[in-house]
């Protein structure tokens, strides 16, 4: 999801410098939520390549994985793309772009797996930190253009919007704060007893606390409702409701997991808590924030089970005067597809 939504602006720029041209993704499919697509001029995307690669990665001799491999091969070079940008740095994204066939192939000259280099026929070297700032520079060299930093278009389901504000109705209107404590490996998870005794403080501030339950994290959410002492709601939602529900919160408290970056996608503040990633490659972009991290913290991105040391040292009283303080001064609402400042 992270790797998505940093890719996002880069590609809106350029579906805003020309809106004539077709767009296509290749992209897993849970995460096809995420791309507005159709043929209307407030589409970003015109064709998604659904990619279930990791599906494959599991059974990668299973014929049925042979069949989609060929039959995304066909669909892929049947819409005959001059260029193919490679903008997540990993081996299997620029496998997936060699199997279009393109006339250009571009990627980062130095990315996140190295030996993704070796299939960029055309590399980009890049100076920005932020892993939006290099993905932006890759997309000016491939336009040959300049372009500048926007925020993404993101999909607008009606059907979620209806639900969001029901949402907003059943808390009487209270501002609600976002609270999503999984990641997508242990080592980037705050404790559940913290981020519920956050919650308490904030219900206790006059916020209304939810929790974002993503696939596999029913326990989770559950055990920082308990911590919170019952006053922060868990919430199962799937991508299109989760977008339609950040837009209408004030703030969003993560670690370096989805939720927090769609929350910068909307222009929404966050306190991001941060432990074995770089908050300078991988933190908040483009909105007010807050990033609580140990100085002894390193990037590491081989313990995927318990809590990095750390994060451990964080405790909730930090994070509260962090939210409470974006709260009553940083500015929240949607902004998509205009210029950060």
């Amino acid at each position: 999801m992270g790797d998505i939504l940093h890719a996002l602006p880069a590609v809106t720029a350029l579906r805003l410098a020309h809106p004539g041209w077709y767009v296509g993704w290749a992209v897993e499919p849970r995460w096809q939520a995420l791309l507005s697509t159709g043929p209307g001029p407030d589409a970003l995307v015109n064709r998604i390549h659904p990619v279930d690669s990791k599906q494959w990665a599991r059974s990668p001799l299973h014929p049925r994985t042979i069949r989609q491999i060929r039959e995304l091969r066909r669909d892929l070079r049947s819409c005959r793309y001059d260029l193919c940008i490679d903008l997540q740095g990993a081996v299997r994204s620029a496998l997936v772009g060699r199997l279009a066939s393109p006339r250009r192939m571009v990627g980062e000259d130095s990315p996140r797996e190295p030996l993704a280099r070796l299939l960029f026929p055309e590399r980009i070297s890049t100076r920005g930190v932020h892993v939006i700032e290099q993905a932006l520079e890759v997309c000016r060299a491939a336009a040959g253009e300049d372009l500048e930093i926007v925020r993404p278009w993101l999909p607008v389901d009606e059907d979620a919007e209806v639900w969001a504000d029901g949402m907003l109705r059943e808390n009487g209107g209270a501002p609600l704060v976002l609270i999503a404590p999984g990641a997508g490996w242990g080592a980037k998870c705050w404790p559940s007893e913290r981020y519920g005794a956050v919650a308490a403080a904030l219900h206790a501030a006059g916020y209304r606390a939810l929790i974002n339950e993503g696939p596999g994290e029913s326990r989770l959410a559950v055990a920082v409702s308990q911590a919170s002492g019952g006053v922060a709601q868990p919430l199962a939602l799937t991508l299109p409701r989760l977008i339609s529900l950040t837009r209408r919160v004030r703030l969003v408290i993560a670690g370096d997991t989805g939720p927090l970056h769609l929350a910068c996608a909307l222009g929404k503040p966050v306190v991001g808590v941060y432990g074995p990633t770089e908050p300078r490659r991988n933190g908040p972009f483009g909105v007010p924030f807050r990033v609580l991290r140990h100085p002894e913290s390193r990037r590491d991105h081989g313990r995927y089970h318990a809590p990095e040391a750390g994060l451990l040292t964080i405790d909730a009283d930090e994070v509260v005067q962090a939210a409470l303080q974006l709260l009553q001064t940083a500015p929240s609402a949607p902004c998509e597809g205009r210029p950060i400042p």
